[in-house]
């Protein structure tokens, strides 16, 4: 049996990236092969790419470099978003073997019939208009939580964004096969699924390959709180305009979907919304985190943004602050604007300097901070949940609470991957939470 080829996963991205990375993996198990870490020796390395940030472009080639490190021989394939928009880009990255698209990664098996190296990377990448059927996936193996994929490309177009050129028009996985996947993730002994996709409110489109669709993400949420086995349930993003009063009602009194919501702003600034295209105004973003917190008022609520979109002026960006800052939310995810080819914004005048960008950003990283810190500093006394993740960081375990708040504990490895009920203490040094069990 020694001549089972190995081969190794690389993820860049998103928690939708890693669930189809899981579901990759398990075809190539199926052929034969032994999946390795990517820092041991393997014939084939994988590197499933993003093209949300600047960075990721960088981070393929030094990730490439590393690969041919451990075995210059190794066959190289790059799959994903960055893969479909810029083909030719990768190919031509020293080293790299094969580059497919959207609708190939899932079929990679069949391209690797010969792994002898090419001089330049064969590129199998389609028209993204032919992305247009699903593929379900989860991912599972590596963390206490599994990344559950419900829903796939977008049919919003915002200006800044490249993913429909990427991913495709909006398609959904067949309520049938969700319920199926979160079935099995539960018979693993896995407690916690977070449902992922691009646009996840917009489930139930194209559930049939076409605009038809009888299910609603209501729908969805109703009958995955019904999945035994399964401790806690967590939507990972969705859009405000498709969070629907329903939604937060149900999952407020749900016995698995837990109070933590993460929603994208992008900007506190209704002109900049307009010039982003994006389907909602800021009075409707008040609304709705209102909502939340009047029915979970320990609710967590994450918010994306981003800094520097071309227009941005002082005074629009200071609106943005002030949004946020007078608005009761947990933490931020800040994006810098960065130009992306083929949007419409790149064509926008009213370019910010860059170091202005990096400004603004710091500004919110920095709201960031004071408002995580407040938002634990109201959860201490209060009695919950918590669920222990796998990794010894220092000698101490961490978990999160049912509402991710990051509590940590000194390392025992009877405590990976099980429920405790806790009183939150205090906040240590590192900002994370100290907490004694409940008997």
């Amino acid at each position: 049996m020694e001549n089972r080829k190995k081969v190794a996963f690389y993820t860049l991205g998103c928690k939708l990236n890693f669930s189809e990375t899981s579901t990759i993996a398990r075809n190539f198990k199926e052929e034969g092969f032994d999946r390795v870490d990517f820092e041991d020796i393997a014939d084939i390395y994988v590197i499933n790419t993003c093209s949300v940030t600047d960075n990721a472009d960088k981070q393929f080639k030094q990730i490439v470099k590393k690969a041919l490190k451990i075995n210059e021989k190794a066959f190289v394939a790059a799959v994903g978003c960055y893969a479909q928009l810029k083909p030719e880009e990768l190919a031509a990255v020293d080293g790299v073997d094969l580059v497919l698209g959207a609708t190939e990664k899932f079929k990679i098996t069949d391209y690797i019939t010969d792994l002898s190296k090419n001089d330049m990377g064969e590129i199998h990448s389609c028209e993204i208009e032919e992305a247009d059927f699903y593929v379900g996936s989860y991912s599972i193996g590596d963390r206490t939580r599994a990344f559950l994929k419900v829903q796939d490309g977008c049919d919003y177009k915002c200006t800044y964004c490249t993913i429909p050129l990427a991913r495709g028009i909006s398609r959904s996985d067949t309520m049938e096969n969700v319920m199926k996947n979160a079935k099995e993730i539960s018979e693993k002994g896995i407690k916690e699924i977070v449902l992922t996709g691009v646009n996840v409110g917009d489930y139930g489109k194209g559930e049939f390959g076409n605009k038809k669709h009888e299910h609603t993400f209501l729908d969805l949420v109703k009958a995955l709180d019904t999945v035994e086995g399964i401790e806690r349930l967590r939507i990972s993003s969705i859009e405000p305009n498709l969070l629907k009063n329903e939604t937060i009602d149900f999952v407020a009194n749900s016995k698995t979907f837990v109070p933590h919501f993460h929603i994208p702003l992008q900007s506190g600034s209704n002109t900049i919304l307009n010039k982003m295209k994006r389907r909602y105004m800021r009075e409707l973003y008040a609304e709705r985190v209102e909502k939340i917190k009047q029915v979970m008022p320990n609710a967590c609520i994450g918010v994306d943004v981003i800094v520097g979109f071309p227009g941005e002026t002082d005074e629009l960006f200071l609106e943005t602050y002030h949004f946020l800052n007078d608005l009761d939310i947990s933490y931020l995810h800040v994006f810098t604007y960065s130009e992306r080819d083929n949007t419409e914004a790149i064509h926008m005048d009213g370019v910010v300097p860059a170091n202005v960008r990096n400004k603004r950003s710091k500004m919110l990283r920095g709201l960031s901070v004071k408002k995580r810190r407040a938002f634990y500093e109201s959860q201490l006394n209060n009695k919950c949940t918590v669920l222990f993740e796998n990794e010894n960081k220092e000698g101490y375990i961490n978990g999160f609470t049912e509402n991710y708040v990051k509590v940590k504990t000194p390392w025992n490895p009877d405590l990976v991957n099980t429920l405790h009920n806790i009183t939150l203490t205090k906040i240590d040094e590192d900002g994370l939470v100290r907490f004694d069990f409940v008997s």
